[in-house]
C-alpha cells in the first residue's frame, strides 16, 4: 500500500523498527514522500537476515530528479516503490539473493556489483537484471 508523508512533519517517524521516513526521501529536500508498506516490510527483513544496517541511496525520487540522475522514465522510485541499498560488509550478490528468496514470483532486483548497490522494488512483475 502506497502511503504519504511529509519530510518536515514526519520525517523522524519510524515505518519499521529500522527505518525512518527521511531515509526514504527524494535527495532534492522535497515534501511529500511516497513509500510503499510492502517495500518497508522487505527491507525490514533484510536488515533482520543479515544483522547490519540497510543504508537507502536512493528511496523515492520526484521526476525532476529522477531524470537528473537517469533514471528510467518508468521507474519504480517515481512511484515509491524502490529503494537502492547498500549493506557494509555483504556483497551485493549475497543481498540479491536473498532477495529472491522474498520475492520469488514478483518485484524487481538490480544487481549494481560495480557500484556496490542493489536495487529492490515491489513492482507486480517480476524483473531481473544486472547494471
Amino acid at each position: 500500500m502506497l502511503k504519504a508523508y511529509s519530510l518536515a512533519q514526519d520525517g523522524p517517524s519510524a515505518l519499521s523498527r529500522s527505518f525512518r521516513v527521511r531515509e526514504f526521501a527524494c535527495k532534492d529536500g522535497t515534501d511529500p514522500v511516497f513509500v510503499d508498506t510492502e517495500l518497508v516490510h522487505i527491507l525490514q527483513a533484510v536488515r533482520d537476515h543479515f544483522g547490519t544496517p540497510v543504508v537507502i541511496t536512493s528511496g523515492y525520487r520526484t521526476p525532476p530528479h529522477n531524470k537528473k540522475v537517469g533514471g528510467k522514465a518508468n521507474s519504480q522510485h517515481l512511484y515509491g516503490r524502490a529503494a537502492d541499498i547498500r549493506l557494509a560488509g555483504v556483497p551485493v550478490e549475497t543481498v540479491a539473493a536473498y532477495a529472491e528468496t522474498l520475492l520469488p514470483g514478483t518485484g524487481g532486483i538490480g544487481r549494481y556489483p560495480a557500484k556496490g548497490f542493489v536495487h529492490l522494488d515491489v513492482r507486480p512483475v517480476r524483473s531481473r537484471w544486472t547494471g
